[in-house]
C-alpha cells in the first residue's frame, strides 16, 4: 500500500482532490451542506443535480417508495432469476417498454452492471449449449467520448466478466471520433468483415460536453451493416429529450421500428437516477430471446435485483412523466433560457441540452470558481478538472424558477470578474 499512499499524498498536494459536502436536508433546490473539510454548513441553491424532473421529492413519488417498503420491505434479498423477482419488477418493465417503444426489457441495479451484462450476453451467450457452435467474432464501435460504464464495459468485452471462456470467439474493439459518423463509416469499412457480428454503442446525450449523438446518420451508415446492432445509453435523454421526454429516437422524431425496418436491431439502456428519482438501469429491445440471457448474465445472477421501493419510486416517476409532458417542456425551457442567459454575458456554454458546461480559460482552476460561488452567493455548481476539459458543469432541473437562473447568472459573471477579466474583452 506504499504506493497508494505516495500517490495519494502527492494528489492532495497537487489539488486534484475534489471538494466534498454532505447533504443535511433538501427541500426543492434548496439544500443543506456541510464542508467536509472545514464543517463549515450553509443553504444554498444547487445547479449540480440531475433530479431533472424535480421528481426525487415528489409526494406521490415517496408514497410509492413507502408503500413498496410497507408491502415488501426494504431489499428482495436475492436475484430475480432465483427468488428477488416482485411484481413491482414487471410493471416497471412493462412501463418502460411502452415509454421507450420497444417491447422486451430487463432490470438492472445500475448502468455499469447493465452494460456489462449486455457485453456478456451479446458477445459470449451464456453458458456452453450442445449442439450449438458460437464461432463470430464481435467488432464493437465506441464513440470516444462515451460515459464510464460503457468504456468499462466494452473494454472488458473480450472476457465474460472477467473470466475467460475458451470457447467465445474474439472481440475487437474500436473507437471513432466524436459524434463524428463518417469517422465512423470509415473505420467500420477498414475493421468489419463479412462475417461479424457488429455493434455501434454511444451515449444520447453526452454527460459531460451536453450535446447529442447524431441518430439520423447514425441509421444510414449502419444500414449498410445488415442485422448490426445500435446501442443508445439514454440516461441522460430520458425525460430531458423528445416532446414527451421519451429520448433520442423521440428527439429526432423517429421510432426504433424505423431503425429496425432498415435492418438495424435498436437497444435502449435506460437509467432511474436522472429523470425517474431513484437508482436502477434497463435494457430494452424488439428482440426477445435477448432477455433470458441479460437475467442470467453473471451481473444479473451475482447480486441482488432492484429493491421495492428504487423499484416503485421509479415506475410512480416514469407514470407522471407520461402523464405530464409539461415537466418535460418546462425542463427545455429551462434549458434553453439559462444557456442563452450564460451566452449573452460572454460565456462558452456548449452543448444542447439541460446538462451545460461552461468552458474556462485554461488558466482558471474550476475548483476555485466552485468555490467562490458557493461562499460569495450560495450557489452550488460542478467543478470538473479531472475527467474531462476544465469546466464548470451547470445541470438545470424543471422546477428551477427564471428568478433563480437569473441569480445563478449574475453569480457566474460576479465569479468572473474576480478570477479572469480578460474574458469580457476576449
Amino acid at each position: 500500500m506504499q504506493v497508494v499512499k505516495e500517490y495519494v499524498q502527492r494528489w492532495y498536494e497537487s489539488g486534484l482532490d475534489p471538494d466534498e459536502y454532505v447533504c443535511h436536508y433538501k427541500q426543492g433546490n434548496l439544500v443543506d451542506i456541510e464542508s467536509t473539510a472545514t464543517g463549515k454548513r450553509q443553504t444554498v441553491l444547487t445547479f449540480c443535480t440531475n433530479d431533472v424532473l424535480g421528481l426525487v421529492q415528489d409526494e406521490a413519488v415517496k408514497q410509492a417508495a413507502i408503500d413498496a417498503i410497507l408491502q415488501y420491505g426494504t431489499s428482495n434479498s436475492s436475484c430475480s432469476v432465483l427468488s428477488g423477482r416482485i411484481d413491482l419488477h414487471r410493471q416497471l418493465e412493462k412501463e418502460i417498454s411502452e415509454f421507450k417503444h420497444l417491447p422486451h426489457t430487463q432490470l438492472f441495479i445500475n448502468a455499469w452492471m447493465a452494460m456489462q451484462a449486455l457485453m456478456d450476453a451479446f458477445c459470449h451467450l451464456a453458458i456452453p449449449v450442445p449442439g450449438f457452435q458460437h464461432t463470430r467474432e464481435t467488432l464493437i464501435m465506441s464513440d470516444v467520448l462515451n460515459h464510464g460504464c460503457i468504456v468499462a464495459a466494452v473494454a472488458n468485452a473480450g472476457t465474460r466478466s472477467g473470466k475467460m471462456f475458451s470457447h467465445s470467439p474474439r472481440v475487437r474493439v474500436r473507437a471513432y471520433r466524436h459524434c463524428d459518423t463518417e469517422d465512423l463509416a470509415r473505420k467500420l469499412r477498414r475493421y468489419a468483415r463479412p462475417d461479424d457480428r457488429i455493434m455501434v454503442i454511444s451515449d444520447a446525450v453526452f454527460s459531460m460536453d451536453g450535446d447529442i449523438a447524431p441518430l439520423p446518420d447514425m441509421l444510414d451508415v449502419m444500414e449498410n451493416y445488415d442485422g448490426s446492432v445500435l446501442v443508445m445509453d439514454e440516461a441522460h435523454a430520458s425525460g430531458a429529450i423528445g416532446a414527451t421526454g421519451r429520448g433520442i429516437y423521440e428527439h429526432f422524431n423517429i421510432l426504433p421500428q424505423n431503425a429496425i425496418e432498415r435492418g438495424i436491431i435498436p437497444l435502449i439502456m435506460t437509467t432511474f437516477s436522472k429523470f425517474a428519482a431513484s437508482a436502477g438501469a434497463a435494457i430494452s429491445s424488439h428482440v426477445a430471446e435477448l432477455i433470458p440471457l441479460l437475467n442470467v448474465s453473471p451481473t444479473s445472477i451475482g447480486t441482488i435485483s432492484l429493491s421495492p421501493p428504487l423499484t416503485a419510486a421509479a415506475l410512480e416517476s416514469i407514470r407522471q412523466v407520461r402523464q405530464s409532458p409539461e415537466l418535460v417542456q418546462q425542463l427545455q425551457s429551462n434549458s434553453r433560457y439559462l444557456r442563452s442567459r450564460l451566452i449573452e454575458q460572454g460565456f462558452n456554454a456548449i452543448g444542447e441540452t439541460n446538462v451545460i458546461p461552461v468552458i474556462l480559460p485554461p488558466d482558471i482552476n474550476p475548483k476555485i470558481f466552485g468555490r467562490l460561488m458557493l461562499d460569495n452567493h450560495g450557489i452550488w455548481v460542478s467543478p470538473i478538472w479531472f475527467i474531462a476539459k476544465p469546466r464548470v458543469r451547470i445541470t438545470v432541473n424543471a422546477i428551477h424558477t427564471k428568478e433563480e437562473i437569473d441569480s445563478l447568472v449574475t453569480a457566474m459573471v460576479a465569479t468572473r470578474d474576480i478570477l479572469y477579466k480578460p474574458m469580457i474583452s476576449a
